[in-house]
Order: structure tokens, then C-alpha cells, then sequence
């Protein structure tokens, strides 16, 4: 055995037999805060308490760091090490750890250890850094002490936000924007879902353009070492105009490619309104369980994974009610608060399916610390998106996770709500029956003796009408049945008046 790896054998044992050695994180509660966060209304109006005005507020508990040696070693090589960053403006601070928390989730989805979070209460954020200029230099003491290298804020940053951040805190600074076109872009599978990220990132970067040492400011030079000399002078274009003009150049390519991919499902939805089929859609806020209850409902056997954004591309399936008739359902792209507009304008294609869906089945996690603010972020972006009107049936998810107290609250709340599980089964049967029952009926009665070389109608009334009676008889069979009035005029000859 080499000499070297013999003496550090030796001082990995005494390290190991050491007693005193404490491999605990510091426990949160023992850390000492000097803020006041009152909720108690102001009669003066909205006013802020100065030392919360100038303070920041440590969120415990969202550390991801882990104790096991070589796992620790191994996620710091992997693993971006960021510290979040939220200005709390308006509502409770529950509200505002809850934020924090989803913001936590959201960055380690994308692939981060999260060392800190940080909270600012400000009435708005500071236009100039987001959090405030003295703030500035106490999120730069904990990205130091922290060994932090990525600065995330709860927020969509402007332009000179982004770079005063990032001049001043020496490491990188991402929006929430960012970070959820970040996750998008690690999850999409299909050629139409890689397209519809490209765009919305493309969108994004258009307007955040910006170089170190100001080298995005330069023109083309006359020198030959500098990569252009003689014919390469142009008419000045700095080197920012350049790439801004290809970036809008990919932007219309890929506008034109989502447009021959419309063109296929158009076909596809064609097919479906012409005959009748009805739709719904299963929409929701991220990580639900659409795609689980899709498979409950289906047996579709799609993505279910728990984490944010496991489902991109939309499935559709068909089924059958009870009774024989067909009809769809899809699962969508989950939502989330502050969606950004520039991924929404990216997958309206996707989105159509919601907009020209029957019924929609909003799928609201029980266990969430606040479900009923999914729900109202959920219904913001179906009335942003033109589906605000289209039937909702709110279907509360995860009962078997969900605190009873909770969801009393959330019964009581939407009383019309059906409580499911959609890993255990429990309630499908009574969701199933519900869905079913609000399905689009046909309303079209006809009467008519089919002739037995005509089973191809007999079938189509299976699947897109709705028997009342059948009899056999010696010359073909008599119905009386309600269709859709496509359905109905290819009856005509075999009608009974």
C-alpha cells in the first residue's frame, strides 16, 4: 500500500472515532429573527413597520444540503447551489412562506440544492434591484458565506434588474421565468413540445440581451485579427443587433414550423366535432395528479411522476360512458401562479384542447397547504386563455394525503367538488358517473326500421347517439333513438312517421 494513501487511511480513522464531532445542521428554531410581520390592519392605510422595511427574513427549513458524506460530495459536483430570493408585497405570511416553498420545488426541479431563502417586505419591488440596494449587500454576504453560485428571485425581473443583480452579487441571477422556461425545456420530449420551449425562451432572452465588458456594444473593426477585416466592415451593426436579428429570425422559423403542426391536429379535432364527440379536458395546477387520474379513468398509461411539469405533451384518449357512447379526454400542460406569457402564447396551440373542450375536470390537490389558491391561479390562466366559460367540474385529488380538517374546509367551500384518490380509486366510480352525466346529449329523436345489411348505423348509434328502444323484426330493426343531427340525416329513407 502507497505511503500517501496509508496516512490518509489513518486520519479517516481518527476523524471517524472523534466524539465530539457534530454531523447535525443548525436547527432552525434556534435561530433568532428580530422581524415583526403583523397582519393587524393599519387604520392609517397600508403602512410597513420600518424594521420590517429593512430587514430580510430567513425562511427555515429549505436547505437541501444532506448529511451522508459522499452523497454531499457528489450532489456539489452535480448540483447548482442557489439562494432564493421573494419580496413579499401583499397577503399574509403564510402566504408568503407558501410562495417560497413552491419556489423551492421549482428550483429543485430544475436541478438545484437550495442553501437559503430569503424574504424582503417591501410595498412593491425596488425597480432598480428588485429587493432594495442595501439588501443587495446582505444577499451577497449569504451568497459568500454560503459558497452559493446562483441567485434566484421569486419574480419577473426587468432587464436593469437582471443586471444590476448580477453586477453587484458577482453570480449568476435568475428570475422565476427562467426557471420554469428551464424546467419546460428539461421535460419536453416531442418535436412540437421542443418547439413551443425554443419559442418561449427565444422571447424571453429577445429583451435580456446583454454581454460582459459591454462586448455585445462592439462593431465590426477593421482589423483582420478581429475576425473581420477586409469585407467584413458592414454598416456598423453591433454585435447585440446581430443577435437579436437572429434571434428573430429562429423566432419566425419556429412560428412557422408550430403552424404545420396545427395544421395535423386541426385535422384531428375536425374529425371529432364532425361527429359529434364529446370532450373534456383534465386541467389543474402543477403536480395535481391529471395524469394519474387520466390513467385511472382511461388506463392510458402515461408520465406520472411526482414532481412539477413531469406532464408537456397532451395526451388524448378515448372512452366509453356507461351506456356505449365515445367521448375524449386529455390531459394538459399544468399550471402554476404567475404563469409566464410568454410560454401561454407558445402552447396556445396546445391549450386549444381546453378552449374547445365540453367539460372541464379541474383537478385541485387536497394536500397543497393552500388548494384554494391553485384553484384561483388554475382559473386565472383558463380566462386568460379564452376557456373561462367552458363547464368546470372541480375534482378534489390526494384525500388520502389530505388533512380531514382541510378538506371539510374545501367541501364546504365547493359543495359541488367530488373528493377522489387517484392512487387508491377511491371516489372514481361516483367521478365517473358525474362526468358522464354532463356530457353533451343528443337531441335529435329518430325513429326508424334498419335494414340488417345496415349494421354500420346501428353502430355509429352506439357510439355517437343514445338507444331508447330496440326491437328485432322480420324486415330489419326498429329503433327510436336520440343522435346529433349529422347522425340523423343518414336515416333518411329508413324513417318511420
Amino acid at each position: 500500500m502507497p505511503a500517501d494513501q496509508s496516512r490518509d487511511d489513518d486520519a479517516f480513522d481518527q476523524f471517524d472515532e472523534a466524539d465530539d464531532f457534530d454531523w447535525s445542521q443548525p436547527d432552525p428554531d434556534d435561530l433568532e429573527f428580530s422581524d415583526d410581520f403583523s397582519d393587524e390592519v393599519d387604520p392609517d392605510g397600508l403602512q410597513i413597520d420600518r424594521e420590517a422595511r429593512h430587514s430580510l427574513k430567513r425562511v427555515a427549513g429549505l436547505s437541501t444540503e444532506l448529511e451522508d458524506v459522499t452523497e454531499v460530495e457528489y450532489r456539489q459536483l452535480r448540483l447548482e447551489r442557489v439562494v432564493l430570493v421573494s419580496v413579499w408585497t401583499s397577503g399574509s405570511e403564510v402566504d408568503a412562506e407558501n410562495a417560497m416553498i413552491e419556489l423551492k420545488l421549482l428550483a429543485e426541479t430544475a436541478g438545484s440544492q437550495v442553501l437559503e431563502g430569503l424574504i424582503q417586505r417591501r410595498h412593491k419591488p425596488d425597480p432598480a434591484t428588485y429587493i432594495g440596494r442595501g439588501k443587495v449587500d446582505e444577499v451577497r454576504e449569504v451568497v459568500i458565506a454560503t459558497g452559493a453560485d446562483t441567485v434566484i428571485c421569486d419574480g419577473e425581473l426587468q432587464a436593469a434588474q437582471l443586471r444590476n443583480l448580477e453586477d453587484r452579487l458577482k453570480v449568476k441571477v435568475v428570475d422565476r421565468t427562467a426557471l420554469i422556461l428551464d424546467i419546460f425545456a428539461q421535460h419536453a420530449h416531442s418535436v412540437e413540445g421542443k418547439a413551443q420551449v425554443e419559442l418561449a425562451q427565444l422571447n424571453y432572452l429577445k429583451q435580456r440581451l446583454r454581454g460582459w465588458g459591454g462586448n455585445l456594444s462592439r462593431q465590426a473593426g477593421g482589423r483582420a485579427a478581429g475576425g473581420a477585416g477586409i469585407g467584413g466592415r458592414g454598416p456598423g451593426e453591433t454585435k447585440i443587433e446581430t443577435d437579436r436579428r437572429r434571434i428573430n429570425t429562429r423566432i419566425s422559423q419556429l412560428r412557422a414550423k408550430l403552424r404545420e403542426m396545427d395544421g395535423n391536429r386541426d385535422t384531428k379535432r375536425a374529425s371529432r366535432v364532425r361527429n359529434r364527440i364529446p370532450s373534456v379536458a383534465i386541467v389543474g395546477y402543477t403536480n395535481a395528479g391529471k395524469s394519474s387520474l387520466l390513467n385511472r379513468l382511461t388506463g392510458a398509461g402515461v408520465l406520472v411522476e411526482d414532481a412539477l411539469f413531469a406532464t408537456l405533451d397532451p395526451t388524448t384518449r378515448r372512452t366509453q360512458t356507461a351506456d356505449g357512447r365515445v367521448f375524449t379526454l386529455t390531459d394538459t400542460v399544468g399550471f402554476v401562479r404567475h404563469l409566464p406569457h410568454d410560454l401561454v402564447e407558445a402552447f396556445a396551440s396546445t391549450l386549444e384542447e381546453t378552449t374547445a373542450a365540453d367539460l372541464l375536470v379541474h383537478v385541485v390537490d387536497g394536500s397543497d397547504p393552500d388548494p384554494v389558491g391553485q384553484i384561483g391561479a388554475v382559473r386565472t390562466v383558463l380566462n386568460d386563455i379564452g376557456a373561462g366559460s367552458v363547464r368546470e367540474q372541480i375534482v378534489i385529488n390526494k384525500i388520502d394525503r389530505a388533512e380531514p380538517e382541510a378538506l371539510l374546509a374545501l367541501r364546504s367551500q365547493y359543495p359541488d367538488a367530488v373528493l377522489v384518490s387517484a392512487r387508491t380509486g377511491e371516489g372514481i366510480d361516483q367521478l365517473r358517473a358525474i362526468v358522464e352525466s354532463q356530457l353533451p346529449m343528443p337531441e335529435t329523436e329518430v325513429r326508424a326500421l334498419v335494414p340488417y345489411d345496415r349494421g354500420d348505423l346501428l353502430d355509429k348509434v352506439h357510439r355517437l347517439g343514445q338507444f331508447i328502444t330496440t326491437e328485432h323484426t322480420a324486415e330489419g330493426t326498429r329503433i327510436v333513438a336520440m343522435m346529433h343531427p349529422e347522425l340523423a340525416a343518414e336515416f333518411e329513407g329508413y324513417t318511420l312517421s
